[in-house]
């Protein structure tokens, strides 16, 4: 089995490149939906971080208020650290249930869509790395417009991860989603057949 780390800056678009792979007959495994669902209410990963950020990060039907926990992660690295310390173990179980499963239903190829492939230091857990890349204007006005964030807020979320720059040269694929999805998808059409030829030669 061939595995594909997909990679690249909050709001670079990473979401639309995994639907296009998955089009294309990709099996995709979303780190942020698994990140999602390990802190639902009761699950261990949830009391964990709230036994260390206090109950303030939970609303009052046991969810994790996101805004609140994001505001402290975002302004405090230490902080951050510490949340990824607590979560990445319960995501790296899942991510190997999911490569279980894709591999017992005769996928050959699996995209792990990691935002902080670089930064969980995952490079070693994939064959090769793709990075979704946008100019930084662009990617602070989607971010903006997504979350509805200000300057600041958006300027500290792209801060806290890794230049996008350096994930680029860091990568074997670097898919420009600057411009309109149709321009997007023959990018992504091209490198997957290309990998499709090198892995069947």
């Amino acid at each position: 089995m061939y595995i594909i780390g997909l990679t690249g800056g909050i709001a670079s678009g990473k979401s639309t490149v995994s639907s296009i792979l998955t089009e294309l007959g990709a099996y995709i495994i979303d780190t942020d939906k698994i990140a999602h669902a390990v802190v639902m209410p009761k699950q261990p990963a949830l009391l964990a971080i709230a036994a260390h950020f206090g109950t303030e990060i939970m609303l009052s039907d046991g969810n994790l208020n996101r805004k609140i926990l994001g505001d402290i992660i975002f302004k405090n690295p230490e902080e951050r650290a510490c949340l990824e310390k607590i979560i990445h173990p319960y995501i790296e179980k899942q991510v190997d249930e999911s490569i279980a499963q894709a591999e017992k239903l005769g996928y050959k190829i699996v995209v792990i869509d990691v935002p902080l492939l670089f930064e969980a230091g995952w490079q070693q857990r994939v064959d090769e790395i793709w990075v979704v890349y946008v100019d930084l204007n662009v990617q602070i006005s989607r971010l903006i417009s997504r979350n509805r964030l200000t300057y600041m807020q958006a300027m500290e979320r792209i801060n806290a991860q890794l230049n996008i720059e350096e994930k680029a040269k860091q990568s074997h694929v670097v898919i420009d989603n600057n411009l309109d999805i149709e321009n997007t998808k023959k990018q992504v059409t091209w490198a997957w057949q290309t990998l499709c030829k090198k892995i069947e030669s």
